[in-house]
């Protein structure tokens, strides 16, 4: 079992997503401190899109390597909002993870599923290589992970990148997010090492309730930041 790190129940929001990865990147210091194998640098992935804007500052403050983690949430087809499960690929390694209790509830079929899921596996696929641009995915074996959304409400495509995440042999698997459902956060305290969210708003609605400005991200920016932060590692750690 991992360790959660909550934070204030109320507050002001965050201006936008970058400001968020400011305050984040102090929280995750001050949680996690000087990660084991620190000489080895850190790796930050963000997941798309939103993700992204929020993970840069934090992988700039911590002085790790920021990467993309391209993560696709199965939608219930009627109720596509509504997540029975996730898909998340990083290196060679594709997870699938299911929300059984809505599979169970609904009574979804498992030919329904699995046509959901070729499909975002597909859309996947695409992304991953607009994200990427013809650059490796960055290592993680062996090293510190901290996965950043700019959020957690079910946390089922976060799982998703825990899971994915710990195929590929890491010393440690930190998520990190602005704010989310402290629930959220409790659950997902039982499959990484460290959970960290400095905000969870009582009671909890959206991830968008947290943000003046929570605009969708378009696929340039996120090629922007993770082709700025290309060959510019840093080591950061006190």
């Amino acid at each position: 079992m991992g360790r959660w790190e909550g934070g204030r129940s109320s507050g002001s929001v965050y201006p936008d997503r970058r400001e968020a990865g400011r305050v984040l990147a102090e929280a995750v210091r001050a949680a996690v401190g000087a990660p084991p194998g620190a000489a080895a640098g850190c790796a930050v992935l963000g997941l798309p899109r939103g993700g992204v804007p929020v993970a840069a500052p934090v992988a700039e403050a911590l002085g790790g390597d920021l990467d993309v983690l391209v993560v696709r949430k199965l939608g219930v087809p009627e109720q596509p909002e509504l997540a029975m499960g996730a898909v998340a690929v990083v290196g060679s390694a594709l997870e699938t993870v299911r929300n059984e209790r809505v599979l169970a509830h609904l009574g979804i079929a498992p030919e329904v599923f699995e046509a959901v899921r070729d499909r975002e596996v597909a859309e996947l696929g695409r992304r991953e290589a607009a994200y990427r641009a013809g650059r490796a995915a960055v290592p993680v074996r062996g090293r510190t992970v901290v996965l950043v959304d700019d959020g957690l409400a079910t946390g089922a495509t976060v799982r998703a990148a825990v899971a994915a995440v710990r195929r590929q042999g890491p010393s440690r698997v930190v998520v990190a997010v602005p704010v989310g459902s402290a629930r959220t956060c409790e659950a997902l305290a039982e499959v990484a090492d460290e959970v960290v969210c400095p905000w969870t708003p009582e009671p909890f609605a959206a991830v968008g309730q947290a943000y003046r400005d929570f605009a969708a991200v378009p696929d340039e920016r996120v090629r922007e930041l993770l082709s700025g932060a290309s060959g510019s590692r840093r080591r950061a750690w006190p």
